[in-house]
């Protein structure tokens, strides 16, 4: 068989032909690539978007804002000294971007000035952690993302 460049272009296209599908089958069978829509409801996240700046703004007024640490225990989150942390209310939500099954919420209510989520809880990794709190009417909004 003599190889001239009409046998070089059918071989390329057979290459890219089989890289395409080998592509194609990779990403529909293997569930490391399967990925979820951050928010199944994104369309009325979106429309709350502007309620959550004011909250972040809020937030950015405050003397001291939210502040956490990673003990033994889990993660310590600690809210503001000069406010009294019995008239706080609000939710935590643990959102893990790797994993929708991770994901976690709880409702804020406080017997110290400080909020512990256990360790068992948590997985090692990435972690984008949204607390949604409220003082005396005022809302307020603390968003990061951590590596526990």
């Amino acid at each position: 068989m003599k190889f001239n460049w009409g046998t070089g272009i059918v071989l390329a296209f057979i290459g890219f032909i089989s890289f395409i599908m080998y592509f194609i089958i990779t990403m529909n069978v293997d569930n490391k690539y399967d990925h979820d829509l951050v928010s199944e409801d994104y369309y009325a996240d979106e429309l709350q978007y502007q309620n959550d700046i004011n909250k972040l703004e809020n937030a950015n007024t405050l003397e001291t804002n939210l502040s956490y640490e990673k003990t033994a225990e889990g993660l310590v989150i600690h809210f503001p000294e000069t406010v009294n942390y019995k008239d706080i209310t609000g939710k935590l939500f643990l959102y893990r971007p790797s994993n929708k099954q991770l994901d976690f919420e709880t409702a804020i209510s406080l017997s110290n000035p400080y909020l512990l989520i256990p360790d068992k809880r948590l997985v090692d990794g990435r972690w984008n952690i949204k607390v949604d709190w409220q003082y005396k009417g005022k809302s307020y909004l603390f968003k990061e993302s951590i590596n526990y």
